[in-house]
């Protein structure tokens, strides 16, 4: 997939709302404990949305927390929304654990995304949120340390 951005007028005042979709939501964590979304709130953040099943959002779980490591002394944070089951999702971070926040949005998750501009559903899907909640990238497909690296300079 190529970066694809969803920008319109009507876009703008959408992408300026970004983080309202986001900071009224709980989702539980995979330990089952509730993941409150106003919690991460304040920082500039990049949003996964993921699934085990999908092999490009498997691929890039490590990108994302390299990034995670690197960026979160500079105020970044990383969550992961699974678009999946919470068993599936326990196991895959069993085998490959990541230090970066995970949420379980099931397949409500879906709606999530398309709501934050992605229109055909597919995964994984990233957004990065600056420090007031507006989005500022999209991207359908998956991503690496580099993107997101220049992603984060150009929005620190």
């Amino acid at each position: 997939f190529r970066r694809v951005l969803f920008r319109s007028r009507l876009g703008e005042q959408a992408d300026a709302a970004a983080g309202d979709r986001l900071w009224p939501l709980t989702l539980a964590r995979p330990d089952g404990s509730p993941l409150a979304l106003e919690t991460l709130r304040g920082r500039p953040m990049v949003v996964n949305f993921w699934a085990t099943w999908c092999v490009p959002c498997v691929r890039e779980m490590p990108q994302l927390e390299r990034f995670h490591l690197a960026y979160a002394a500079r105020g970044w944070r990383v969550l992961g929304i699974a678009v999946d089951s919470p068993t599936p999702v326990r196991e895959f971070l069993a085998k490959l654990p990541v230090s970066f926040e995970i949420g379980l949005a099931g397949f409500a998750g879906t709606e999530l995304a398309r709501q934050l501009g992605n229109s055909s559903g597919a995964l994984p899907f990233t957004v990065v949120l600056d420090a007031r909640g507006r989005l500022r990238e999209r991207k359908l497909g998956a991503t690496d340390l580099t993107e997101l690296s220049r992603w984060a300079s150009a929005h620190s």
